[in-house]
């Protein structure tokens, strides 16, 4: 028996030395050590020994047991930090090679557009506030000079949730909040931008836009004038479009402004000799603005025998189109990253 088990031993450490895969190692582990191996074997074959053997031959299979353990252990060690040499080899990191350049996204044209805004009027003087864009008709017309049934509504094709509530038309419905939380005492200087929402869809108009409103309320004998609002509208297209577009004020209609009139610039396409962007004109209308109507006023709480000022609103949307040369008002909402990133090199140019 002794010396079946040496030669059992000698066996599986000539077999242990030799293997080279970790999966023929465990097979080995098995065969000698397992439930049903061969040091298992022979534990169990130990009842046919002569009592006094069996001490002797114990203790052998035991040192036996623990050699083999020990040489399969090592051998499992050397087959894991092999694995880990491999592995770092092949993960291996050449840090003088250049990094994988990130794409990296821009701001959206419109976003552009609105922070450049907002800085010009604050710079004026102006606060900027905002609204809610489901908004009640009685803000969105009924405190605007627009009452129920008034022909003007017509202009605006709207889109009602509810008989009362609908998605704003106009960022105006901010115009008659503020002047209702000022009470009909305190002086305005207001800026607004925000989404709004008609039906309406072409190269020019989108269902969904984006507008900014201004409005200026003051005493009377501060003499708030057309010519104020002139000089504002002038320094606004101006800084925003450039200074080589002409601008053209006409006399037009608005239901909350009284004197009203519409400004328009020189088509960016054409140049002013006319074409199908500018419906052969050569102007595109870009701005409303006016004198705020005395019933608006009143509507608001405030006095306009006392009070008056100016109000003007656009579309964001159109001035981005004028800005950056863009002829289809739809490439701004078509989420198309081969259109938007070009933009940071825009503003750069």
């Amino acid at each position: 028996m002794k010396e079946k088990i040496e030669q059992m031993c000698n066996q599986a450490k000539e077999k242990i030395a030799e293997v080279k895969k970790s999966n023929e190692l465990q097979e080995l582990k098995i065969k000698y050590l397992g439930k049903k191996g061969e040091i298992t074997s022979i534990l169990r074959g130990m009842s046919e020994l002569k009592p006094e053997e069996r001490p002797a031959i114990g203790s052998l299979v035991n040192k036996v047991r623990d050699k083999l353990e020990e040489l399969i252990k090592e051998k499992e060690n050397e087959f894991k930090q092999k694995e880990i040499q491999e592995k770092l080899e092949k993960e291996k990191i050449d840090i003088t090679l250049p990094s994988t350049k990130i794409k990296r996204g821009s701001k959206h044209p419109i976003n552009r557009i609105i922070e450049e805004i907002e800085d010009l009027f604050v710079s004026m003087g102006y606060d900027v506030v905002a609204g809610p864009e489901l908004e009640t008709d009685e803000f969105c017309f009924e405190r605007l000079n627009l009452p129920k049934g008034h022909p003007a509504r017509d202009m605006q094709d709207s889109f009602y949730i509810t008989n009362e509530y609908l998605l704003r038309t106009q960022t105006s419905a901010v115009q008659a909040r503020t002047m209702l939380a000022k009470k009909g005492i305190e002086p305005i200087r207001m800026l607004c931008t925000g989404k709004t929402y008609r039906r309406e869809d072409d190269a020019t108009h989108s269902h969904q836009f984006n507008q900014v409103e201004g409005l200026v309320i003051d005493k009377k004998e501060n003499n708030v004038s057309l010519a104020d609002l002139k000089g504002t509208l002038e320094v606004f297209v101006r800084k925003l479009i450039g200074d080589n577009l002409d601008l053209r004020f006409r006399p037009s209609y608005f239901p909350f402004t009284e004197p009203s009139y519409e400004v328009d610039v020189t088509c960016f396409k054409c140049g002013g000799k006319g074409c199908a962007l500018c419906k052969k004109t050569g102007w595109i209308e870009v701005l409303g603005a006016g004198i705020v109507h005395p019933n608006v006023l009143k509507i608001n709480g405030y006095n306009p025998e006392e009070y008056g000022g100016f109000a003007f609103g656009t579309g964001i949307d159109r001035l981005a189109m004028f800005k950056y040369a863009i002829p289809d008002m739809r490439y701004l909402y078509a989420n198309d990253v081969r259109f938007l990133n070009q933009f940071d090199r825009r503003d750069i140019d």
